[in-house]
């Protein structure tokens, strides 16, 4: 829901805090900023800095606003089968009653990745990782049709990962 307050856009989500933001935030240079740390993370604030034209203590404070608004988190990603986690699936589940209870109580758990609300055939769409198809199980049936309201899930168990990006939005 937005809604403008003395000039300001206020943007509330329904988990989180208000955000005010006065000014937009992803403007040519803060997208450059993002572009930079999508190809390394951990990329020095001096090399962007030269890319994108800003001095290092201006990258900073921009990553820093980036961060704290919630439009970018700097985190490390890993390989599931290289960490011991050899099942990758996804879970359509359909849901009787209120989608936005059992998507919180799936998002709970930790070998689920991603919970996302949709339309369509599902209410939900589920990934998550695993150890082995015993493990699989063992969440499909404790961790997602015990839950109340589930109605019916299809698994989709991911057979080869071709493509993974994380480069949204620039």
């Amino acid at each position: 829901m937005d809604r403008r307050q003395s000039g300001q856009i206020v943007v509330q989500h329904p988990s989180s805090d208000e955000i005010r933001s006065p000014e937009p935030l992803l403007d040519d240079v803060s997208l450059g900023i993002i572009r930079e740390l999508q190809i390394d993370g951990r990329r020095p604030f001096t090399t962007i800095a030269k890319t994108v034209g800003l001095s290092e203590a201006a990258v900073r404070q921009r990553v820093q606003r980036l961060i704290d608004a919630g439009v970018m988190q700097i985190v490390a990603v890993t390989d599931p089968l290289r960490v011991g986690l050899h099942r990758q699936a996804m879970i359509g589940v359909r849901v009787d009653g209120d989608v936005r209870d059992v998507a919180s109580k799936l998002a709970s758990s930790n070998e689920i990745d991603y919970v996302v609300i949709c339309s369509g055939a599902y209410d939900l769409l589920v990934e998550l990782t695993a150890r082995d198809d015993e493990h699989l199980l063992d969440v499909i049936n404790s961790q997602i049709r015990a839950i109340p309201g589930v109605r019916s899930t299809d698994t989709f168990v991911y057979l080869r990962l071709e493509k993974q990006t994380y480069a949204w939005g620039t």
